[in-house]
């Protein structure tokens, strides 16, 4: 059996299109708003000429890298008992981890005092 075809934009999406077409032909028929096209876009101060131009619906790069990507192999146990509390598991598995370091780190300055 065929699967049928899913449509890939929201219905927010489509409406945003509209309403985007809607307000280009009103701002083309509005006297007060004529631009030469010829002339280059005014930037605004402190913005670089440059600066790119992110896409819809792409994220752009991240300021700072937080995280590193892995390949990591966990028990069934551990990676059943943190996907069965939801979204956001691998958040917690974090948070989790983190504190350990943090803890044995504490622990290393005690022991080293």
């Amino acid at each position: 059996m065929k699967k049928a075809a899913v449509a890939t934009s929201s219905t927010f999406g489509k409406e945003r299109k509209r309403v985007a077409r809607v307000a280009k032909v009103v701002r083309a028929q509005d006297p007060e708003n004529v631009r030469d096209t010829n002339q280059p876009v005014e930037i605004a101060p402190g913005v670089s000429s440059k600066a790119k131009v992110r896409q819809p619906g792409r994220r752009g790069p991240q300021k700072l890298p937080t995280k590193v990507a892995v390949t990591v192999r966990y028990s069934p146990e551990v990676l059943d008992y943190f996907k069965a509390s939801g979204d956001g598991w691998q958040t917690r598995m974090n948070d989790v981890l983190r504190r350990h370091v943090e803890e044995q780190k504490r622990h290393e300055q005690h022991r080293a005092a």
